[in-house]
């Protein structure tokens, strides 16, 4: 895609289940940071008070339970990507320090008094609208930062056509897993998922091909 061949930041929205970690990946692997680490983070699945110490990590006796440094998420994903996946559910306070990885490419852990320099791109997602984001959850100046790019994915009810491929990836996906040899579904099983709404999306497929 043309978003991976630059280092902008991108934001990808939404519906829950669209494949949006699976569309960051896919940027990432053809970008020219494919060979460095990619680290995807749940903003969500987070305790709001552990966020800032998981991100950006911490110095030994910082606070409470401080017991040995440790390096944050950004510092493992330096020289690659990171993707903060639900990023609409992140505390002000601390969108203020992601703003400025973005704009001065330095992070500061818990207990330094220094900061260190890092070298990430970022990619977002949210499966809240634009609009939402900009006007709710999201500080507009980190918004602006981080929507260089912006790529919405369209319910999966709503590209259909990608069922075919979508459905023969997992296949050979879950053949690997589980070291089975399905070939493909019958005609009859694809009229059905063509005709089925898919509330889940793409995570909804992925689930009915592993179970068959």
């Amino acid at each position: 895609t043309a978003a991976a061949r630059t280092d902008a930041s991108v934001f990808i929205v939404g519906e829950t289940g669209t494949g949006k970690e699976l569309l960051a990946k896919a940027i990432h692997l053809k970008s020219d940071r494919s060979n460095q680490p990619f680290i995807a983070v749940n903003c969500a699945a987070i305790p709001k008070e552990l966020m800032e110490s998981e991100l950006f990590g911490y110095k030994k006796g910082s606070f409470t339970g401080a017991m040995k440094d440790h390096d944050g998420l950004f510092m493992a994903a330096n020289m690659g990507t990171i993707f903060l996946d639900e990023i609409g559910e992140m505390p002000r306070d601390l969108q203020v320090k992601i703003l400025r990885v973005l704009e001065e490419h330095k992070i500061r852990p818990i207990g330094y008094t220094s900061e260190i320099p890092v070298n990430i791109r970022i990619i977002a997602a949210s499966n809240r609208s634009i609009e939402q984001l900009k006007n709710t959850y999201l500080r507009e100046d980190l918004f602006f930062r981080l929507a260089v790019v912006v790529i919405e994915l369209p319910p999966l009810r709503e590209r259909r056509e990608d069922i075919p491929l979508l459905t023969q990836y997992f296949i050979t996906k879950f053949n690997e897993k589980y070291s089975r040899n399905i070939k493909g579904v019958t005609e009859g099983v694809f009229t059905s998922l063509y005709r089925y709404h898919f509330p889940g999306n793409i995570r909804e497929l992925e689930n009915l091909i592993e179970g068959i």
